[in-house]
């Protein structure tokens, strides 16, 4: 039945792409060119028009985020089809999900993401450093399926490239945008580039900062509010070109949040009463980040075909998440996750551009290491909990290389392969139980880490450790055809083969026999798609279809104790389709839509005693949808007044493995996470000329109230699910200045 169902929907995408292509091809061909104002890419590491790559990429400009009110990593599943995102802690350490396959219900700060992130081609290993402000960039690239080949390990959904904006080597220019919102919420963003030597060098300077109270009101006596702002970033750019052969970028960046942890819904008599966007709670905790880093990106013409470019980086930061996950004012669960982030990595790559063959390639090494101490104060007699440290340190080698090759006019073999080897060690670990109150000395009275009994069983030992080491080895790859028709329509069809390095359980602290690596993911991917203009402008359009086998997902097993074990689903399988459009039926009205729908389901998984197969994935709703259009209302005293509005829907969406089923003699209630269908709205009136922009915006127009994160608690052992709510309706106005 699912070969059957993929069949159909694989034919209806055809169906659908084959009259935009007859449209396509009544277009003069000069009228598809890059040269159009097409957005330019890099998704093959290589500079492309977004039309001629035969991928499904999203890419966002950084003016069509400043349009859609994107300002947070967080907030980008709001504009690309088929893309979550979830976290238990607010926008920080966001959990990305693309065509279904992220962390599923994985929350320790250990954990690779399966979608690779990357800022200006550098790897981000730590997940706190993904829930970036997004400000002064160039644009962000979405690319949807496994990129194994030329991006690397862990990806096997996809990856994210947020590109900075760099020094253009001619004149001045800059911004500064200021704004105010609801909940006493301030903001400023600015950034100014100096030119130093026309066409040889140029520094660009920006920065980012927001302020504001909490958007959860807490009832609770004297209580801070969760959900507050308080997050300040800056970035310098320096570009130089002493040759017309040589071009060097170095950028370095800082940043830090203070901002009050997300609210949380949890035991359930301190619900009476509230309103959805309201919590009970006597300790609000702090999120509190730090990030911060050093690139040099050279790139150097050897001739007309062949060019190399080295990419250098350390990168750093610290999170310190405070964590009341009760909901309540009773003390029932208190948590302190900490940890410290390095991160280093080189890579080597050459582009050849010959007659008949493009060829990218190269060597690369990562090497990064968290350590972590985290604090779990719970309801013991006496008052008490665990501590838990350990440290990770996985490095990563790769040498990797893939070929366009004209077979025909216009017909075109892409081939490509990675080969891969990581390595992971988890050492220094120990656990201890403590009693103590929260925040007061702890007095360790049982070692649990190492230990492999139950917890408490094991005698307080201070010099006891743990230690584990893995390597995985991985041969990643792609093959593709792709066809351009005479009207510029892009055809092609693809495998690809994605890997994420096995992992450790950094969730294992009241017991060592829980903690051990598991195998690593991997993803054979198929897709056939279409990409391309009707009409000339009047319609551009990417339409995709795509099949997934998917085995050994990681996941979070949470049982009662409360112990965590980090597992394998052997197999899933995940098929859907994605279409993109934007339609410009007349100058100064812009139809933005797009649509994903998507099956997943554990082919083989049981969890606790529950057979689970044929549950969805989590986090991967069927249906997904964006539509919003760009509307030149009027001309005004110089200026444009502009009319924006977008909706984005999701169907349900489920937050565990288990959707609704409940493992036999627990007391789980597993129908509580999940988050029904819901659309959003969000809207901008704007007037600008080339100088200025005055802006009023509101997003989440009506105050829809969703979920966005759940976890099970109740078959941990707790009297409840732990449930983290969307942000609600937020509104402003913002003043922004460019010269």
């Amino acid at each position: 039945m699912a070969s059957l169902s993929f069949a159909r929907a694989l034919v209806a995408a055809l169906t659908v792409s084959t009259s935009t292509m007859a449209m396509a091809q009544d277009a003069p061909p000069a009228e598809q060119g890059a040269s159009d104002g097409d957005i330019v890419v890099t998704a093959q590491r290589r500079e492309q028009s977004l039309l001629d790559v035969p991928l499904a990429v999203t890419a966002l400009g950084g003016d069509k985020l400043s349009e859609r009110g994107i300002t947070n990593s967080a907030q980008l599943g709001d504009a690309v089809p088929n893309l979550q995102i979830n976290s238990p802690y607010g926008d920080t350490q966001p959990n990305f999900s693309l065509r279904g396959i992220g962390v599923a219900n994985e929350y320790n700060s250990n954990q690779a993401s399966p979608v690779g992130v990357y800022l200006d081609d550098v790897y981000l290993a730590p997940r706190t450093s993904h829930g970036m402000g997004l400000f002064d960039l160039d644009r962000i690239e979405v690319l949807r399926g496994p990129q194994g080949t030329l991006f690397g390990r862990n990806t096997t959904g996809g990856a994210i490239n947020f590109i900075t904006k760099k020094p253009a080597l001619s004149g001045s220019n800059g911004y500064l945008q200021v704004g105010y919102a609801n909940f006493d919420t301030f903001t400023a963003q600015g950034a100014v580039e100096a030119t130093l030597a026309e066409d040889v060098a140029g520094l660009r300077l920006a920065v980012n900062y927001a302020k504001g109270d909490g958007q959860i009101k807490n009832v609770f006596p004297g209580g801070r509010d969760p959900a507050s702002v308080d997050t300040l970033q800056g970035r310098a750019t320096l570009r130089v070109k002493p040759t017309e052969t040589l071009d060097i970028t170095l950028r370095a960046y800082g940043g830090r949040d203070r901002g009050t942890q997300a609210a949380v819904h949890g035991l359930a008599p301190f619900r009476t009463g509230l309103g959805f966007f309201e919590t009970n709670e006597n300790r609000v905790g702090d999120n509190r980040t730090d990030a911060w880093g050093f690139a040099g990106n050279i790139s150097l013409e050897l001739s007309d075909t062949l060019s190399l470019t080295s990419i250098t980086s350390y990168d750093g930061g610290k999170q310190n998440l405070q964590q009341a996950a009760d909901g309540s004012p009773l003390d029932i669960l208190d948590i302190n996750w900490q940890s410290r982030y390095r991160q280093f990595s080189q890579e080597l790559r050459a582009n050849y551009d010959g007659d008949g063959i493009t060829f990218v390639g190269g060597l690369f090494y990562g090497w990064d290491r968290n350590i972590t101490d985290n604090t779990f104060n719970l309801p013991l007699p006496p008052e008490g909990g665990f501590f838990q440290h350990y440290r990770q340190v996985r490095k990563s080698y790769a040498v990797f290389g893939q070929a366009d090759i004209d077979l025909a006019d216009r017909l075109v073999l892409t081939i490509g392969a990675r080969y891969t080897k990581d390595k992971s060690r988890y050492d220094d670990a120990f656990a201890y139980l403590f009693v103590g109150a929260i925040g007061d000395p702890q007095t360790p009275i049982a070692t649990t880490v190492p230990c492999a009994g139950v917890a408490g069983t094991c005698p307080y030992d201070p010099a006891a450790r743990f230690a584990l080491a893995d390597t995985n080895n991985a041969l990643t790859g792609r093959v593709a055809l792709s066809y351009t028709f005479d009207g510029g329509a892009l055809l092609y069809a693809s495998y690809n083969r994605g890997y994420r390095a096995g992992a450790v359980n950094g969730g294992g602290y009241t017991s060592s026999s829980g903690i051990g690596y598991i195998q690593p993911e991997r993803v054979n991917a198929y897709e056939v798609g279409i990409k391309g203009r009707a009409g000339g402008r009047l319609l551009t359009y990417a339409a995709s279809a795509f099949y997934y086998d998917y085995s050994n997902q990681q996941l979070q097993d949470t049982r009662a104790g409360p112990v965590s074990f980090l597992v394998n689903a052997p197999a899933s399988e995940v098929y859907g389709l994605e279409i993109e459009t934007t339609l410009r039926p007349v100058d100064g009205f812009r139809v933005d839509a797009s649509l994903g729908w998507l099956h997943s389901k554990y082919k083989d998984l049981t969890l606790q005693g529950a057979d689970l197969s044929g549950n969805e994935l989590p986090f991967a709703p069927k249906l997904t949808a964006q539509l919003g259009f760009e509307w030149d209302v009027v001309d005004v005293a110089g200026g444009t007044i502009t009319f924006a509005p977008n909706m984005a829907y999701s169907s349900r969406q489920y937050f565990s493995p288990f959707n609704d089923i409940n493992a036999p003699g627990t007391p789980q209630v597993n129908s509580e996470l999940q988050q029904g269908a819901n659309a959003k709205v969000n809207a901008s009136l704007s007037w600008s000329d080339e100088v200025l922009m005055v802006r009023f915006f509101a997003n989440n127009l009506f105050d829809r109230k969703t979920y966005g994160y759940g976890l099970d608690l109740r078959g941990a052992g707790f009297p409840y699910n732990f449930l983290v709510p969307a942000a609600p309706r937020t509104y402003g106005v913002s003043l922004r200045y460019s010269f």
